[in-house]
């Protein structure tokens, strides 16, 4: 059969308009983490009196510069992805409530109860430094409702085109194993504070994000993580000596409600 060489022109456009999308996608992709250890905790918040893990303290922290923005999410009674910290909302509980029903309600700052959607489509706007480390709260309801809510999140990053930019955090150690399982290359860390580096490592989990003191009281887990390549988070780490000590012992990310400080800390010490 004799080739259309009008069908054989389309189609060569076609793959090269597919090849420009594919190299524009990849270019988006590219993001450049500052060299700082600052994780703001729900957005950098604090200072100019912004609602805590809303989408404007998302935004400053990424115009901060911070390495990380962190932020908490739930499912509502009807499978809808929200961002806040309590399980409640305005006296309503959020896993027993429509997302129709809790957006009724603004932030102080007059944002809707931001969606994930909403929240990731604004942290991919104009950032090409800060990860969106986003937390996983442990379902009230039951554990296979917490995996339900993994895979959700999942879903939802890949079709928004954010996976280069996450990490996940929880203090549900089954919900982070179920993110390793449907995504093995995916960026994890665990935040109660329970389990030794090395047990970490072993099931695949990326990271020890616990409280600064759970490393005052286990000083050789710093070491065990550097050993088994683990990296090292600390929350809520809100004063300069707390700061400094978490500096000197190398840790990779520090997770605080003062990021301004913290950057402040860094600056004067190069």
């Amino acid at each position: 059969m004799k080739p259309n060489s009008s069908l054989m022109k389309k189609v060569f456009i076609l793959l090269f308009l597919c090849s420009a999308v594919a190299c524009s996608v990849t270019k988006t992709n590219k993001i450049n983490f500052a060299d700082n250890v600052v994780v703001a905790h729900r957005g950098a918040f604090k200072q100019n009196n912004l609602p805590e893990n809303s989408i404007a303290s998302l935004q400053e922290a990424i115009r901060l510069g911070c390495t990380g923005s962190e932020f908490d999410v739930w499912m509502t009674a009807d499978d809808s992805l929200v961002i806040h910290h309590d399980s409640g909302y305005n006296n309503l509980v959020i896993e027993k409530t429509s997302f129709a029903a809790l957006r009724k309600t603004p932030l102080s700052n007059a944002e809707l109860l931001p969606s994930l959607r909403e929240y990731l489509i604004s942290g991919k706007k104009n950032n090409k430094k800060t990860r969106l480390v986003l937390e996983i709260k442990p379902s009230r309801i039951s554990k296979e409702r917490g995996k339900l809510v993994a895979d959700k999140v999942i879903q939802l990053v890949h079709d928004l085109n954010c996976a280069p930019m996450m990490v996940y955090i929880s203090f549900d150690y089954e919900i982070l194993k179920r993110i390793h399982e449907i995504e093995p290359k995916a960026v994890t860390q665990y935040l109660n504070g329970d389990m030794a580096p090395a047990v970490l490592k072993n099931d695949g989990i990326n990271g020890a994000d616990y409280h600064f003191s759970v490393f005052k009281k286990n000083p050789a887990w710093i070491t065990e993580a550097k050993n088994n390549n683990i990296q090292l988070n600390a929350w809520t780490v809100n004063d300069s000596t707390g700061m400094r000590w978490l500096l000197d012992s190398g840790f990779n990310f520090i997770t605080t409600n003062e990021p301004e400080m913290l950057l402040k800390i860094l600056k004067d010490k190069k």
